[in-house]
């Protein structure tokens, strides 16, 4: 081992953090809401894709009120606060505990993520309030982000909070993709699933949104609860039966059973005339990260390519594609020749087998990690998620090298025992290679980088 590849490891590994950081700048909500929406001569102004909308003129409306739910709601709220300010009348937003931020004219509850707890049903029952107070001249301002699905939970029918934790947990450890989650938590809710939108009418509403699923599909970000619903009850019941999950709730298998009789009250659907009067636009996404990553790693001097924003699957299968192509790179110089900079995001899964402690990235990464432990000292993998939380962990991801395995071993642990046992934060904070950035209060899904020198 020599010195020279160990100090290039280390500048390889400074710069894999300079690419998170220029990536999760670049979603910053705050910045997001600020460069969206404009307020000037009483009119307010909405600026998709640079372009600007029909102005609103808030003379027109007799109040405006300000909800959401989700990691990055908070400073997407300060951003809406600074813009209109007293002319907001009111309104709620339910964070994530931890994500919040100082507002003046907004009230703010922090709740539970990834399982919803009391304060997420309280904050929800609260929006849905000011939503069905809302007249034909009101005006609601949404500012919905990854994580909203989980904070703003209402159980409908005689469900309990604790059947719906109980379900919510069982999707996550299974593997479900997070369309097939919110199939599911879309119809055992009063609140997600376009019924928001049905609970405003008739009032306009505009719903901003942080997406945070992969090809930005509308009616998933936080299961969609101002977006026609392109699911149905049997929909969410096929979910239940293709990962064969056993002890679900007797009040949850009744309601999803009432509901595919017809017996309860369907989501709304395109169409529906609860939708007349929305607009919803995505005002960030992954592929915005991914490419302010491609620009950074381009004033660092490397060769660089977005593989795919949209990229899913099994967390471990996922990694050892980019440590494949990482070999590639290597051996011949393809798909992009060294230094080379492989970039992608998007959300992968991880089917829960042991009882160890972690998330995707930081799995993705002792995967990586076992992979390329006999390369060449010119390879750094970095995975991690733009919220800054990685599963139920402090950690982001984390960024590891070929030395990671060999640090494990000298701290007498097996890199494919934690592995198995879905035990990587353990390890990683072992080796040292865990990314810790705190909440970033944004999130658009998970970053990935391979580094070739």
């Amino acid at each position: 081992m020599s010195i020279e590849g160990t100090e290039l490891l280390k500048r390889m590994r400074s710069d894999a953090g300079r690419l998170f950081d220029a990536a999760v700048k670049r979603v910053d909500p705050y910045e997001a809401v600020k460069r969206f929406v404009r307020f000037s001569g009483g009119r307010l102004a909405l600026h998709p894709d640079g372009s600007e909308q029909t102005p609103l003129s808030l003379e027109s409306f007799e109040h405006v009120y300000v909800i959401g739910g989700g990691k990055a709601s908070a400073p997407m709220a300060k951003a809406l606060e600074e813009i209109l300010g007293e002319r907001i009348s009111g309104g709620l937003i339910v964070v994530k505990y931890g994500f919040t931020e100082p507002l003046k004219f907004l009230e703010i509850i922090e709740a539970g993520h990834p399982l919803p707890d009391g304060k997420g049903v309280e904050g929800a029952g609260r929006i849905l309030e000011i939503l069905q107070g809302a007249g034909e001249k009101d005006l609601i301002l949404s500012l919905i982000s990854g994580g909203g699905s989980a904070l703003l939970p209402l159980p409908a029918g005689g469900i309990t909070l604790a059947e719906k934790q109980a379900v919510t947990r069982m999707l996550l450890d299974c593997g479900a993709t997070i369309g097939e989650i919110n199939a599911v938590r879309k119809h055992i809710s009063s609140s997600k699933g376009g019924q928001m939108a049905r609970a405003a009418f008739p009032a306009t509403t505009i719903n901003l949104m942080l997406s945070d699923v992969v090809g930005d599909r509308l009616d998933v970000i936080a299961s969609g609860p101002f977006v026609p619903d392109s699911s149905t009850f049997q929909d969410a019941w096929s979910v239940i039966e293709k990962y064969r999950l056993k002890g679900i709730p007797s009040a949850v298998r009744e309601y999803l059973e009432k509901g595919m009789k017809g017996e309860a009250q369907e989501s709304p659907k395109a169409g529906d005339p609860v939708f007349e009067k929305v607009r919803n636009f995505v005002i960030g996404s992954n592929i915005l990260a991914l490419e302010a990553a491609e620009r950074e790693a381009g004033k660092l001097g490397y060769n660089a390519v977005i593989l795919s924003s949209m990229i899913e699957g099994e967390t471990r299968e996922v990694a050892l594609v980019h440590t494949a192509i990482a070999k590639e790179i290597l051996a011949t110089g393809r798909p992009v020749p060294a230094p080379a900079c492989v970039i992608s995001g998007g959300e992968t899964t991880v089917t829960i087998r042991g009882k160890g402690r972690g998330g995707r990235n930081q799995e993705f990464c002792l995967a990586a990690a076992i992979d390329i432990r006999d390369q060449p000292l010119r390879v750094i993998v970095t995975s991690g998620g733009t919220d800054g939380n990685d599963g139920p962990t402090d950690a982001a991801g984390a960024i590891i090298d070929p030395l990671t395995c060999r640090r494990g071993e000298e701290s007498g642990l097996r890199a494919e025992t934690h592995l198995e046992n879905n035990d990587a934060y353990p390890y990683l904070e072992k080796t040292g290679d865990l990314l810790i950035t705190g909440p970033t209060k944004t999130n658009v899904m998970d970053v990935r980088f391979v580094l070739v020198r």
